[in-house]
């Protein structure tokens, strides 16, 4: 009777070995086949295209031991995103370098949902806005440091590819293909200059001129303090449009974070604040006719309070708490 027993117990254990043998090997089969299937999507594209069915089986489902970056965008012309068209494109840059790269391996993969694609995958993760960047570790669920600050960091491949490699231990080598806008542009302008130059050999007064060393001094000022370096090194986006309402963003709720319609609104405040001071200045100071110069003077108090007062409603915007306003609330 005893051997009877541990008979039958050899036989449930081998049965019960078998059973996890065959759930092995069939989980393996299945990994291996995922996997075959996203490295032949990403031979084709770098960024992979999925729907909610895509989605739902090679990012949701287990097993899986590969990392996928996911944009959630929404590029149809009816949407209206701008900002989803310049995101992709820094996405594109992004996964391009990666995928032709000689450290390409199935450890990590590129993927976009659209909208009007896998609108089903924008509810399920109770998503409202695009364009938004996730991350999906090969192990456990997604953390809130796997959701990329957008707004803080901006959407320069450059920056991407650090939060990548901060998630996913891949260290990936933004690689951009030639842009001569930049070198057209500058030596288009050098040549100008050069022509001027040349057409004025014999009277270069213009040189020594105060006035255009003045103007030219204030607008490289403007441009400097609107923020316009910020946005060169973060790749802010222009606005940003709420998917589900249209309403536009051109000013960030933050401190932290500017957007580049931000800049160039400041960036006019501060031109007029300033031209109000300088209509003040000749007012004070012109010889020209006294009637004239009370139209300066009250054309320049004008523009400096109406536009001071619109930077201020800016900074309250952008500082929450701050207790000062000026003309406009």
């Amino acid at each position: 009777r005893m051997f009877g027993k541990l008979f039958i117990s050899l036989l449930v254990l081998l049965a019960f070995h078998h059973d996890l043998t065959d759930a092995q090997k069939k989980k393996e089969t299945l990994l291996s086949e995922k996997v075959t299937q996203m490295m032949e999507w990403a031979s084709k594209r770098s960024v992979i295209r999925m729907n909610g069915d895509k989605f739902r089986r090679f990012v949701k489902a287990p097993p899986r031991n590969y990392s996928v970056v996911i944009m959630f965008t929404a590029l149809q012309p009816q949407r209206q995103c701008g900002v989803c068209r310049q995101a992709d494109e820094e996405f594109q840059v992004l996964a391009n370098s990666w995928r032709y790269s000689s450290a390409f391996t199935n450890k990590v993969f590129f993927a976009s949902v659209d909208f009007d694609e896998g609108s089903d995958v924008f509810q399920m993760l109770n998503m409202n806005s695009a364009p938004t960047f996730l991350h999906f570790p090969s192990k456990g669920k997604p953390r809130r440091s796997d959701t990329y600050e957008l707004q803080v960091r901006g959407f320069a491949a450059e920056q991407l590819a650090r939060w990548v490699a901060d998630r996913t231990d891949v260290q990936i080598r933004v690689i951009r293909p030639p842009n001569y806008a930049g070198p057209l542009l500058l030596g288009f302008l050098l040549a100008v200059i050069g022509g001027l130059a040349y057409l004025r050999r014999h009277n270069l007064e213009f040189l020594f001129n105060k006035n255009v060393w003045a103007f030219s001094a204030l607008c490289f000022v403007l441009i400097m303090t609107s923020g316009q370096m910020w946005n060169h090194i973060r790749g802010p986006p222009y606005a940003h449009k709420n998917p589900s309402t249209g309403q536009v963003s051109y000013i960030h709720g933050s401190s932290q974070a500017q957007f580049v319609a931000e800049t160039h609104i400041v960036l006019l405040f501060n031109a007029a604040v300033t031209t109000g001071i300088v209509l003040l200045c000749e007012a004070a100071t012109s010889d020209i006719d006294i009637g004239k110069r009370k139209i300066m003077c009250v054309a320049g108090i004008g523009l400096v309070m109406l536009f001071f007062s619109c930077l201020l409603s800016i900074f309250r915007a952008k500082y929450h708490g701050y207790p000062y306003s000026f003309l406009i609330s």
